[in-house]
């Protein structure tokens, strides 16, 4: 499977959800990884927020030769192009950013990958849309609300928005997203929480992804 901008966006797009972590461990953050792809996960976010997220990076995708193979393996908190050219070097699948940096989409676009950036006004969004973002991620999602898009959708048809930070894993809320009118919802630590990363608890991980696609499943229907 080629993948590039348009897999990309069809991938997230079926999916409905767009897993993101980090965690400094590669090992642990490998086995996560297996655990969100048990549960149904075929696009997922690693974030770049710690000093070994590259190395990480990296590491998991020496893994993902030989296993996974059909994993859109992306970036996320890419600030500066010197970041975005450090993992898109390391065979980043998609470059998602908390902000507009038109550097960075330019050398996405140039590397004929998916570029999301992350808006929180009607402007950003304009913005964003001028620098041809695929996906937009509306960034707090918390702060916003299922009823900011709902207001504004009618100004951007045709956009695809994944709302991050703050969906719960709950039928209402993913429900309300899904109305306002996303591709796709993100989540990040609801799904993969610190306390389950310090147990080491694999097995919820996939049960809360299954879970998660059941209500995502039944509320697109």
């Amino acid at each position: 499977m080629t993948k590039n901008k348009e897999t990309a966006i069809q991938a997230i797009q079926q999916q409905g959800l767009l897993p993101l972590f980090y965690y400094e461990d590669p090992q642990i953050s490998l086995e996560i990884i297996r655990a969100l792809y048990k549960g149904g996960v075929r696009v997922f976010e690693y974030t770049n927020r710690g000093a070994a997220a590259l190395t990480n990076f990296k590491f998991i995708k020496e893994a993902l030769k030989t296993e996974m193979q059909d994993l859109f393996f992306g970036i996320g908190t890419i600030k500066s192009a010197a970041q975005a050219k450090e993992f898109i070097a390391a065979g980043a699948d998609f470059i998602v950013c908390p902000i507009i940096n038109p550097e960075v989409a330019k050398l996405t676009h140039e590397a004929g990958l998916l570029w999301i950036p992350g808006c929180m006004t009607p402007t950003e969004i304009d913005l964003a849309q001028q620098h041809q973002a695929g996906i937009i991620k509306l960034f707090p999602a918390n702060v916003l609300g299922a009823d900011f898009l709902s207001s504004i959708r009618e100004l951007f048809q045709g956009q695809l928005f994944v709302p991050t930070g703050g969906v719960e894993i709950e039928e209402n809320n993913i429900a309300s997203w899904f109305k306002a009118g996303v591709c796709a919802v993100g989540m990040g630590s609801k799904l993969v929480s610190k306390q389950i990363i310090e147990q080491r608890d694999y097995d919820k991980i996939e049960s809360l992804t299954k879970k998660t696609f059941e209500i995502i499943n039944k509320v697109r229907a």
